[in-house]
């Protein structure tokens, strides 16, 4: 669960690999710990390490325990790791964790009688009797893929949790990672209910080696995704693993409702589903509004839908499921490509080739004394193939999911790929001078060019590439930039580049700054609630991408509300946000803390204000598109993509974008920021403005 549960909300963190479930809430906040909430209160912004844990009391110890675990990871257990994947294929360790976790069931089991949990008793003792007969032992799941009884992943943590034994302090242990005294008392008893425990032989030695060796190879990929994309690695687990912690000995993980909404569907009782989608999202009986009902000032939209008459939308997204303006900027993670990570073999494996495994990392030198920039290329055979550079959405990595799908959408048509990260990214201010942070884009775009054109004379002098085109996109604050690169390039071609394609840019980046801000407002200084909508919210999220892997899967609507996905979207921003302020300050040793609590009370606001010297509420033309305007009236090598119900707009900016930008400026109905990217009608404009 917890390789699904990381990566997952990596993906909103990166930003979104979506999955749901519904169910009836097996709820008991009396269970769950409470006292933590009382530590974060007079913050800005929650601080959800605090939130979930409490004080982190022993963080000299854990921080040196952490680099330990990770140091180890990475020079012991990753190569063997390697090895085991390289000889055993997906399916014989899909298969193999499978057989583990039915043998577990004793341990499950225990955990619901002691909570006196009747369903659970029943759910577990028909998974284990179909799975250990129809199942081979545990090797398949008919009891989820024939009966649809859903797994639980039930612990004796819950039932000390249960039994209202308090956590304790979080500890960081040799090999152990995150745990409290609680977890570790949980642990003692599951191994007392482990049969092997009491044969000593070197058969079984071995044989719970091995299974030990399958289990732990699945927590690689999200090893590798913490180490490389957070300023802080440890800050990042340390909030995961409270967040999924809190899921589980609260019971949030047991929402089924998605499922039984699902299966109402495929029998064709599509009364009873549209009932259940009623209560969508909710733990208090919220009502989520259906598309008829988003209409007029209950979902913002109501000056926007004049402006479609106005401006006619070049691109009409049909039969969109259209909610709210920020939960359909969430369904930017609709976009993807399986092909990207198909393969027979796990991602550690040497036999690997998946697209994704074929993309290169390399690194170049911006500043002396400095960490080299990393990128990652994907080229093709022909060295004067056209390329193109991908700027990607503020505060994601050169990996980032986006810019991996567009490769591959790209690279099959001939195209060679080069991936920067975010500027607004840590690694991006680890590679710049003393001094520097981003958000200006005047300043900013002089920094990107000079990114961009070392990673072409990398290319050039390593490989040969002399790409007869060349091509920068951009997504949102990647967007931005590239426009402001275009700029500069029109007066000094530096980079040779001929199409620049922005997708989604802020027109004003004072009103879209302030827009962020305001998402976090709905706390309110209430963060008991925060803590139970935002554990809520993360089970859904864990329970869709459980949905995602089975075959046929398809979803155009998300179950959230709309406060839910702006504490989602908070989140995200957040920690982009602390990353960068984390690597700006480059806090010394054991002043972590201190420092998180200056970030928990800055916003987008107070970060401009503090770093960029910026008065917000002077005038901030500079850092508008409207500065771009003798550029984008006097050219026409350029194309920009934007929604009418984008949050990050209004209607004003739109028309007077589309005044300066003319024929260049593309509209669409709906699909607020970024969330119209899967859709077919703009995949098929958006080619023809790069072909």
């Amino acid at each position: 669960m917890k390789k699904k549960f990381i990566s997952l909300i990596l993906v909103f963190l990166l930003l979104f690999n979506p999955e749901f479930v519904h169910s009836e809430l097996v709820i008991n906040p009396a269970s769950a710990d409470i006292q933590a909430v009382e530590t974060v209160k007079g913050d800005k912004y929650p601080d959800y390490s605090k939130m979930y844990l409490g004080e982190d009391k022993h963080e000299k110890f854990n921080r040196k325990m952490f680099n330990l675990n990770m140091k180890l990871n990475k020079l012991v257990a990753k190569p063997i790791h390697i090895i085991w994947s390289s000889v055993m294929p997906k399916f014989g360790i899909d298969r193999i964790r499978d057989a583990y976790n039915n043998i577990e069931y004793p341990k499950r089991l225990a955990s619901c009688i002691i909570q006196r949990d009747g369903e659970g008793i029943k759910r577990e003792t028909v998974r284990f009797l179909t799975n250990s007969t129809i199942g081979l032992g545990g090797l398949f799941d008919p009891a989820d893929k024939i009966f649809k009884v859903k797994p639980t992943h039930e612990n004796m943590e819950q039932a000390l949790c249960k039994c209202k034994m308090n956590s304790g302090s979080y500890l960081v242990m040799p090999c152990l990672h995150s745990c409290t005294p609680r977890s570790l008392c949980g642990r003692a008893l599951e191994a007392a209910l482990d049969p092997a425990v009491y044969l000593a032989s070197p058969v079984v030695s071995i044989v719970k080696f091995g299974l030990m060796l399958n289990r732990t190879s699945y927590i690689q990929p999200l090893a590798e995704m913490i180490e490389t994309n957070y300023a802080d690695p440890y800050d990042i687990h340390k909030k995961l693993f409270g967040i999924e912690n809190y899921i589980r000995n609260s019971n949030y993980d047991r929402q089924e409702l998605l499922l039984e909404e699902k299966q109402l569907v495929e029998n064709g009782e599509m009364e009873k589903a549209e009932k259940l989608i009623e209560n969508f999202g909710t733990n208090n009986g919220e009502k989520i509004m259906t598309t008829a009902e988003i209409t007029g000032e209950a979902s913002g939209l109501s000056d926007i839908l004049p402006l479609a008459e106005a401006l006619k939308a070049d691109i009409i997204l049909e039969d969109y499921k259209t909610q709210t303006p920020v939960i359909d900027s969430m369904k930017t993670a609709l976009f993807e490509n399986k092909e990207v990570n198909k393969s027979i073999w796990n991602d550690l494996s040497i036999w690997n080739r998946s697209f994704a495994k074929h993309i290169k990392t390399d690194s170049v030198v911006i500043t002396q004394d400095k960490e080299p920039y990393r990128f990652k290329y994907i080229l093709q055979k022909d060295k004067t193939a056209p390329l193109i550079i991908f700027y990607p959405s503020i505060g994601e990595g050169a990996g980032n999911h986006h810019s991996v799908v567009f490769a591959k959408m790209f690279y099959d048509a001939g195209f060679s790929v080069v991936m920067q990260g975010s500027h607004f990214h840590w690694e991006f201010v680890k590679s710049m001078p003393d001094g520097f942070a981003p958000g200006l884009p005047q300043k900013d775009s002089e920094y990107i060019r000079l990114v961009s054109s070392k990673i072409l004379e990398n290319l050039k002098e390593k490989h040969g590439c002399e790409p007869k085109e060349k091509t920068i996109i951009g997504t949102s604050f990647g967007a931005v930039a590239s426009l402001f690169v275009a700029e500069k390039e029109s007066k000094d071609n530096l980079l040779g580049v001929n199409k620049f394609v922005a997708v989604s840019p802020p027109i004003e980046l004072k009103y879209a700054l302030l827009q962020i801000d305001k998402n976090g407002e709905i706390f309110d200084g209430d963060y008991t609630k925060v803590k139970d909508k935002t554990a809520l919210t993360a089970s859904k999220i864990l329970q869709i991408y459980d949905l995602k892997n089975e075959k046929n899967f398809k979803m155009e609507e998300l179950p959230f509300s709309d406060e839910e996905a702006k504490i989602i979207t908070n989140f995200i921003m957040r920690q982009k946000l602390s990353d960068i302020i984390y690597m700006i300050e480059k806090p010394s040793k054991n002043k972590e803390s201190d420092l998180y609590k200056m970030i928990n009370n800055i916003s987008y606001q107070d970060y401009a204000e503090k770093y960029l010297g910026l008065n917000i509420n002077t005038d901030c033309y500079f850092a508008t598109l409207y500065v771009l305007s003798d550029y984008l009236k006097n050219n026409n090598n350029y194309k920009i993509f934007e929604a009418f119900d984008d949050y990050l707009l209004n209607k004003e900016q739109i028309m007077k974008l589309k005044t300066i930008a003319g024929e260049n400026l593309t509209c669409i109905n709906c699909g607020s920021h970024l969330g119209f990217l899967h859709r077919k009608e703009f995949i098929d404009e958006f080619k023809k403005a790069v072909y």
